[in-house]
């Protein structure tokens, strides 16, 4: 739509650093860079300068979700919640059941069930393809590959049925062309049968071509790692991951002496309900350790990881990984596939699940037993949601909609301040906040105020302008999300009777919205309106005023 406009200029308001700001308010709006440097301990929202209210009402709605609903059972049996930022754990909160279920369908007696605790240990699912990326980068590092490696030159036997050439970084991006997965743990005798047939799959698209999350890529990743170092993945993974930043319930197969604190997962023909044996049957198939998945870890545990990653690669002076590895693993390779934005191995922009806390910085990863790692380095924070979605089923329903809710509780924590005295934000769609009528005259106006936008891609706020309180013309189009600065906009048009600015919400996810301020009307011969001098003279159906 063309905006019939006679000049728009819009200006970036960086402000001040936000550790420079005055206080230690936690803001939305005023994106680091760099590298954080904390290490993990415990602390409050109030102490970090977050609201809390928005995690208490997200901590609730995750408490709901293991109740039973009008389907008859709860979306997830428990969860345990971890907020962080700024390197302090604002939030470390267990719900509902580790174990809750006899078998596939039958509730356990309350006083048979296993309760959530802070120190349960989950099955981590795909969340294990981050500690597999990890150790690859470490071989990075160390020489043995570049990214741009054929697979087929340190892993010959790969080279055959048109994968030859398939590159490593294809692998950790997920366009290598691969299946998403085969059945190796029905479909193949043992271990060697398995393997060789991830060795000798043939690609569906020519390499390069397409986004297809694919298992194999990871398996595949997993025996280049064990091939470069002459070590397994589970050594390596313990080598330079667990050990090093001090994770002692984080890894594969774990103890039986671990048992009782381990969330259940599904009830499986022949399995009964596993508990303390990964999940996934390839996996399982396997020897319970691979490149996809096998992982265990506690949300504390998991924390540290992640913050290690905020921090550029260290914990507490230990680090994992250099600065330029851990900026090359947060670096979209995937901008020819829209939508399926990638680095190694970690994935990035999601709103399914990092809802909005999204921006093309955030990055993470979820699993399919239930497990989600949200990483925002623009705001130094994580949010992790453990459940056991799998227990007793799988077929209960996606936990996205909880995802999400757990990524909004935080950045909705996060001050989004207004520039000036007053800010407004719409809380519905068709929302309209409003000028009075202006003394206007011929000639032109200029149109100023301050918007902060970080909307879902199909969400909008258009400023309109009337001449007769009837007909309306579309002067701007406010959209957009991840820049997470104020800007100035400035419209230069014909006289108006008054301006509006319409909320339009689309069908996506949402994000952490959009603000204006600050709001002045003026013409050749002065100024028509001052917001901040008239509060009187903005009305508004649908916004209200943000004072954070």
């Amino acid at each position: 739509m063309r905006v019939p406009a006679l000049l728009i200029a819009t200006t970036l308001l960086t402000g001040v650093p936000a550790h420079a700001a005055g206080g230690r308010e936690a803001r939305f709006d005023r994106p680091h860079e760099g590298w954080s440097n904390s290490v993990l301990r415990s602390g409050t929202p109030e102490r970090v300068g977050l609201d809390p209210a928005p995690l208490d009402e997200a901590l609730a709605r995750v408490e709901r979700y293991t109740r039973a609903d009008a389907s008859g059972h709860p979306l997830f049996s428990g969860a345990v919640t971890l907020y962080a930022h700024e390197g302090a754990v604002v939030t470390h909160e267990p719900t509902g059941w580790a174990v809750r279920y006899a078998d596939a369908a039958t509730e356990l007696p309350e006083d048979q069930r296993v309760p959530m605790t802070r120190d349960t240990i989950f099955d981590l699912a795909s969340i294990s393809k981050l500690f597999t990326s990890i150790v690859v980068m470490r071989q990075h590092e160390r020489g043995k590959f570049e990214l741009d490696d054929p697979v087929a030159r340190h892993l010959p036997e790969f080279g055959v049925n048109g994968k030859e050439a398939v590159t490593v970084r294809q692998l950790l991006t997920h366009t290598s062309g691969l299946v998403a997965w085969l059945p190796l743990w029905s479909q193949y005798p043992d271990v060697p049968s398995r393997l060789k047939a991830v060795m000798d799959t043939r690609p569906v698209n020519p390499p390069g071509t397409r986004y297809v999350y694919s298992d194999l890529n990871l398996i595949t990743l997993g025996l280049l790692a064990e091939k470069w170092s002459g070590r397994g993945l589970a050594d390596l993974v313990r080598e330079g991951i667990t050990a090093p930043l001090g994770l002692r319930d984080t890894g594969y197969n774990p103890p039986a002496s671990k048992l009782d604190r381990i969330a259940a997962t599904e009830h499986q023909a022949g399995r009964g309900v596993v508990r303390g044996v990964v999940h996934d049957e390839n996996a399982w198939s396997l020897g319970g350790v691979a490149g996809h998945a096998g992982v265990f870890s506690t949300a504390r545990e998991l924390a540290v990881l992640g913050q290690a990653i905020l921090n550029g690669g260290h914990h507490a002076g230990r680090r994992i990984l250099r600065e330029e590895t851990v900026e090359l693993m947060l670096t979209d390779f995937n901008q020819g596939f829209p939508g399926n934005s990638h680095g190694l191995g970690f994935e990035l922009d999601q709103r399914w699940y990092m809802g909005a806390l999204t921006s093309p910085r955030a990055a993470g990863h979820t699993g399919f037993t239930g497990t989600t790692l949200v990483l925002d380095p623009l705001s130094r924070s994580m949010a992790i949601l453990l459940t056991n979605r799998v227990h007793p089923t799988r077929d209960w329903g996606s936990i996205n909609p909880a995802r999400r809710v757990v990524a909004d509780g935080l950045a909705r924590a996060l001050a989004v301040s207004p520039r000036r005295g007053t800010a407004w934000t719409p809380e519905a769609d068709g929302a309209v906040l409003a000028t009075r009528d202006l003394a206007r005259q011929a000639g032109e106006q200029r149109l100023s105020f301050s918007a902060f936008v970080d909307l879902d891609p199909g969400d909008r706020v258009v400023v309109e302008a009337t001449n007769d309180g009837a007909t309306w013309r579309d002067v701007q189009v406010l959209a957009g999300y991840g820049q997470r600065r104020w800007q100035r906009v400035e419209v230069v048009t014909e006289a108006a009777l008054n301006y509006r600015w319409r909320y339009t919400r689309g069908t996506g996810y949402g994000g952490r919205g959009v603000y204006v301020d600050a709001v002045r009307v003026t013409d050749q011969h002065g100024v028509l309106l001052d917001a901040e001098r008239e509060p009187a003279g903005l009305h508004s159906v649908g916004w209200r005023v943000a004072d954070r």
